[in-house]
């Protein structure tokens, strides 16, 4: 049972899984590695055909002979894609805060979570004034798990919703959201690539709104595989992200900013 009197917040980390046993592996090893003994580990698995349920099994028992085992759930059964599963996390989620680390993607290290808890000073916030998101750095890695440099975009001193013009500044595994927070923006399945963009700035906006704070640990928090669905359908992706970038901060900058996106690629060539 999880018991949710701790005053350190629980931690649930999602992990949207389909036919993912070729990359499940290290995810498994690096969330079994957390020394922060509050983490829920939710699965969502879109019914896989593969070896991915044998290997959460098989994370399962290893977990229950830990000194200091995490709480692990997994919920089996159809979906509509990867976002309607993310949604199906968010709602199911017992942890305090909510992270998504899908297939592939690590948690930087085994003091990850540890050190992300211990950068946030607790002691001033009552539990309903805690930061509404805790972000950080993203490395990226190869499909070995082998570091190949640090991401492109940094995420900024200050965090705001205004800050994601610039793009998604802060990688969506390295964006801790407050759970009760999560549940009120669910991920608008209308997009297909872009989804957690849109996501991200929703809920940095709520936080404006409500007046909560937005704490950068600064910290790598995680490995980040670089071929995901995102990577896979760049094109559309980026229209997507047009799209989203309009509806948010109005058409006049969507564009220029991607005119700058396609200018900028053209000088690195």
């Amino acid at each position: 049972m999880i018991d949710n009197s701790d005053p350190f917040p629980l931690i649930t980390i999602a992990t949207v899984t389909y036919n993912a046993g070729h990359t499940l592996e290290r995810t498994l090893h690096s969330v079994a590695a957390q020394t922060y003994p509050h983490i829920e580990h939710l699965f969502i698995d879109g019914c896989s055909q593969d070896n991915t349920m044998e290997l959460i099994h098989l994370y399962v028992e290893r977990n229950s002979q830990q000194k200091v085992p995490h709480y692990i759930r997994m919920i089996n059964e159809p979906d509509k894609g990867l976002y309607d599963a993310m949604n199906k996390a968010i709602t199911q989620a017992k942890g305090d805060y909510i992270v998504f680390l899908n297939a592939g993607d690590c948690l930087h290290e085994s003091e990850t979570i540890t050190k992300i808890i211990k950068s946030v000073p607790w002691e001033k916030y009552g539990r309903i004034h805690r930061p509404a998101i805790l972000y950080g750095e993203t490395d990226i890695v190869n499909e070995q798990g082998q570091f190949l440099r640090h991401r492109r975009l940094q995420a900024p001193e200050k965090l705001t919703w205004r800050s994601f013009l610039d793009g998604m500044l802060v990688c969506h595994q390295s964006f801790y959201v407050r759970t009760d927070l999560a549940r009120q923006t669910d991920y608008r399945l209308r997009y297909r690539f872009s989804a957690d963009y849109d996501w991200c700035i929703r809920l940095l906006k709520l936080a404006t709104l409500r007046r909560l704070s937005i704490h950068n640990t600064h910290l790598i928090l995680t490995n980040y595989l670089n071929e995901g669905l995102t990577t896979r359908n760049h094109h559309k992706s980026l229209m997507e992200r047009l799209h989203i970038m309009a509806r948010h901060y109005g058409w006049t900058k969507a564009l220029m900013q991607h005119a700058w996106f396609v200018l900028r690629a053209v000088i690195k060539k």
